[in-house]
């Protein structure tokens, strides 16, 4: 029965010893991931690297690993000076299959996410405009609600207006922007219909200023968004690919 005792004692410290290093390999793996990943892809911060599945050890000895999460930082979008902050950019690869000396590394797919908040569009929107949540209904056909007072679009697109027609922007404006991906890295957002002015020429003046584009600046070659989608949040965009080379 002690010799008993004293095996158990000896499996469970092994144990132990195996879980530990196992755990120490991971750590390494992902630090040494999360650079190699900056470096390939161009990034301005080095992601946040997150190695699922265990015994970790035993993965690296078939050469595959079931799942990988990436977790990029630093990521804006831009329009005419303008910039925003896209948070929450994640990457989820799975059956990552690597060489043997893990200089290579092919994910079988992946996912990509990514999201830009209301009020991170209001700052991208033309001054005098408020970007929000457009209701159920509308998010469903991709649509945001843009609004403001329409003399402070006016002014802030430095469109000039007549004396006498200054007293038809006092009262505020709202209409509805559709929102779409372009490119992959291009959210685009054009409005439905604006108020309509007596004024020769300031529609179609309005008009450009309301639509216009985002560029994602810095998403690695891992994030090919295509879909993106208006949530009481933000806009979120996803996007899924294949055979997906991390390191190249």
């Amino acid at each position: 029965m002690r010799a008993l005792r004293i095996l158990l004692i000896v499996v469970v410290i092994l144990g132990g010893l195996f879980v530990a290093a196992d755990r120490a390999a991971v750590y390494f793996a992902e630090t040494e991931a999360a650079s190699k990943i900056k470096s390939s892809q161009g990034l301005s911060t080095e992601p946040s690297v997150s190695i699922k599945g265990f015994p970790f050890l035993t993965q690296v000895a078939n050469s595959s690993l079931d799942e990988i999460e990436v977790s990029i930082g630093g990521i804006t979008a831009t329009t005419e000076g303008r910039e925003v902050e896209v948070t929450e950019v994640k990457a989820e690869l799975r059956d990552v299959k690597v060489n043997s000396s893990f200089s290579s590394a092919i994910a079988g797919s992946a996912d990509g996410s990514a999201m830009i908040s209301y009020e991170d569009l209001t700052k991208s929107a033309p001054k005098g405009a408020t970007v929000s949540y457009a209701g159920a209904e509308r998010a469903a056909k991709g649509q945001v609600k843009v609004s403001g007072p329409l003399g402070d679009l006016v002014e802030g697109a430095g469109i000039d207006v007549p004396a006498p027609f200054e007293r038809l922007l006092k009262d505020d404006f709202t209409t509805y922007s559709t929102v779409s991906l372009d490119g992959g890295d291009k959210v685009r957002l054009r409005a439905e219909d604006l108020p309509k002015l007596p004024v020769p020429g300031v529609d179609d003046k309005l008009q450009d200023v309301v639509d216009y584009d985002l560029t994602i600046d810095g998403l690695p070659s891992t994030i090919k968004l295509d879909k993106v989608a208006a949530t009481e949040d933000g806009l979120r965009f996803s996007g899924t690919g294949t055979d997906v080379d991390l390191t190249g």
